[in-house]
């Protein structure tokens, strides 16, 4: 008896795969026909991902049937709730800087232009439509140049900054000739003339901030030279500048300096940059100036560009006084001194400062009466919190040229090399092993990514965020010339760990999931959301997590969550009534590993359309 029953086990296991092999095929091709809209309709990737779909070997390690027996939800057979989509009105949302919302509010130092989060009263419970005839963006690096008009169908810019080259109209796409108001012959040429005093070619230099940055041209032609920019400016009379900044592929945040710290931790930026950005930087003691600071690396540069620099022979140009000017600059000149800040270089109207590597050589900081100094502890404790007048302190070293706060790699060996922070000990519960085990692990985890989804080496996935990240592990296991990564540390986060991300050479910020992210609707290729929604249960609503994950996720983008199963059923029934398809997988080390993963891909709809659910 026990041959036959061996024989019948094999039957059955033989079922068992050709059914698993079978549904393996169906899925790749409904994942290929769901990413195929791209710029006029048609997407070249989303063909290629289609045909690759018979290869059904692609996910061999994986079981795409799970085995807790809940993939319709367990003791749950209600139906899901289905959310509406919003009025068309509302494509262009942003919950946290509503124009009618922001003018409620003071004007005095920018406030009305900073996060104001609607009450709980007053969220939308809908889905943000995409605009009528919205296409999936083009492919870096053409999207650096060429950003369809359906996308972003606003034209203002193109008659305001008409002169300064910054934005174009033809034939139904907008074209970005790489202009700004400081550099009308190019980004490119300007960027030259900063690199005589600033080594991007070393790798010394990987991380920038770009303050009030227009449609973050800048930013765009750093990317050729191994920089990355977080760039931001505020939801104002410039309309969309920030859209058009991330459909060209460009990292930026709605945001503004204002009353309140930046979301950034500190000695996080290499550099720093202003160029024409209106920003009154003498205003408050140089208060503008001393935020600028606590993100600047120590050895960092600080650059500003246009009034009042070189004001004697361009005053008539900007319409301003000499006095007035003048006045301007001697403000700014007194703050950088403050700050011990060195003039590197000043021609034409660029001027370029650079900060100490530590306090040893500041000696007149220490003397000046007006120098109050930050306390250590607060200086990341920024979300919400008012900024200060005070000095962010280095941190201490033992030695003249020792650079404070460590020094770090150039860049890509600064990737994997460990953090100072974490190499120090700042991050508690947080070791060299810790580290090295994480991206261990993250490189096993894109593999598994990799195997279920294979376009996310293509290039298909430009703008990413990943939504609780850690060590950033996950950025740095995909680290690639055709991608970015917005690395999120939820401000309820354990442990704070954005600064360490930063010395890794990647972009973060902070953020808090119970509100709307600092961006436009459909800003975002794909979203990663490790244990986010663990981390947020009994915080807030899981269900108005999701709708702003879809407000800024595009058409036919993609989601993985990674979580524990229970979670995944829920957020699966959620986003059941969202227009999104979804698929469980085990965990790549088998069924019976409690996390599992959810991917899933929002199908395409706008305003007033239809969706393109496969069902």
């Amino acid at each position: 008896m026990a041959p036959k029953m061996k024989s019948s086990d094999g039957r059955t296991r033989s079922s068992v795969q050709i059914f698993v092999v079978v549904g393996l095929c169906c899925f790749f091709y409904i994942l290929g026909a769901w990413q195929r809209s791209g710029f006029g309709k048609g997407d070249s990737i989303a063909v290629a991902i289609t045909k690759s779909g018979a290869e059904c070997d692609v996910v061999s390690n994986l079981n795409f049937e799970t085995h807790h027996g809940g993939e319709a939800g367990v003791g749950d057979d209600s139906k899901p709730k289905t959310i509406e989509p919003c009025l068309p009105r509302y494509t262009d949302y942003t919950p946290c800087q509503d124009q009618k919302r922001a003018m409620t509010f003071p004007r005095e130092n920018m406030n009305y232009r900073e996060r104001h989060c609607p009450p709980e009263e007053e969220k939308l419970h809908c889905l943000i439509p995409a605009p009528k005839g919205y296409v999936t963006p083009f492919p870096w690096p053409k999207s650096r140049d060429y950003v369809p008009y359906a996308n972003a169908p606003y034209k203002a810019l193109t008659v305001e900054k008409a002169i300064q080259n910054w934005i174009q109209y033809e034939d139904n796409v907008f074209r970005f000739p790489g202009g700004g108001t400081q550099f009308p012959q190019g980004a490119d040429k300007y960027i030259d003339q900063l690199a005589s005093v600033i080594p991007f070619e070393n790798g010394t230099v990987r991380t920038a901030l770009d303050t009030g940055c227009g449609v973050a041209s800048w930013g765009a032609y750093l990317w050729s030279r191994n920089v990355v920019a977080m760039s931001f400016a505020p939801r104002d009379s410039h309309e969309a500048q920030v859209q058009f900044a991330l459909e060209r592929g460009v990292p930026a945040v709605i945001g503004v300096l204002g009353t309140i710290k930046m979301p950034y931790a500190s000695r996080s930026f290499d550099m720093a940059h202003c160029s024409r950005c209106l920003i009154p930087w003498g205003a408050n003691d140089g208060m503008y100036l001393k935020e600028v600071d606590r993100v600047l690396r120590p050895g960092g540069y600080w650059i500003l560009s246009g009034p009042p620099i070189n004001w004697r022979t361009n005053y008539k140009a900007w319409e301003r006084t000499k006095e007035d000017l003048e006045e301007e600059q001697r403000k700014i000149e007194d703050v950088a001194k403050l700050l011990c800040w060195e003039k590197k270089y000043e021609k034409g109207e660029i001027a370029i400062w650079q900060k100490r590597v530590n306090a040893h050589s500041c000696q007149s900081q220490q003397d000046d009466s007006r120098a109050t100094v930050c306390k250590a502890s607060e200086v990341d404790n920024v979300w919400y919190k008012k900024m200060e007048g005070c000095i962010t302190p280095y941190p201490d070293v033992s030695s003249p040229d020792e650079v404070a706060g460590g020094k770090l790699e150039p860049f890509p060996r600064r990737l994997y090399a460990v953090p100072p922070r974490i190499a120090s000990g700042s991050i508690p519960g947080i070791s060299v092993e810790t580290y090295q085990e994480d991206n261990s692990q993250w490189k096993k985890h894109l593999h598994a990514y990799k195997k279920i989804n294979k376009l996310l080496d293509t290039g298909r996935y430009r703008n990413i965020m990943d939504m609780n990240a850690g060590l950033g592990g996950f950025a740095a296991a995909i680290e690639s010339r055709k991608l970015w990564t917005m690395n999120v540390v939820p401000t309820i986060a354990e442990k704070d760990t954005l600064g360490a991300i930063a010395e890794r050479g990647l972009i973060g910020i902070y953020h808090d999931w119970c509100e709307a992210f600092s961006t436009y609707p459909r800003t975002y290729d794909l979203i990663h959301a490790n244990r986010v929604f663990s981390l947020y249960k009994d915080k807030c609503n899981a269900e108005d997590i999701l709708i702003e994950m879809d407000r800024i996720l595009r058409p036919e983008g993609a989601v993985i969550f990674r979580d524990e199963v229970d979670v995944l059923i829920k957020v699966r029934k959620i986003v059941s009534g969202m227009r999104w398809d979804t698929k469980m997988v085990d965990h790549e080390d088998g069924p019976l590993v409690p996390e599992k993963i959810l991917i899933a891909v929002k199908q395409y709809w706008v305003a007033g359309g239809n969706s393109t659910s496969p069902q």
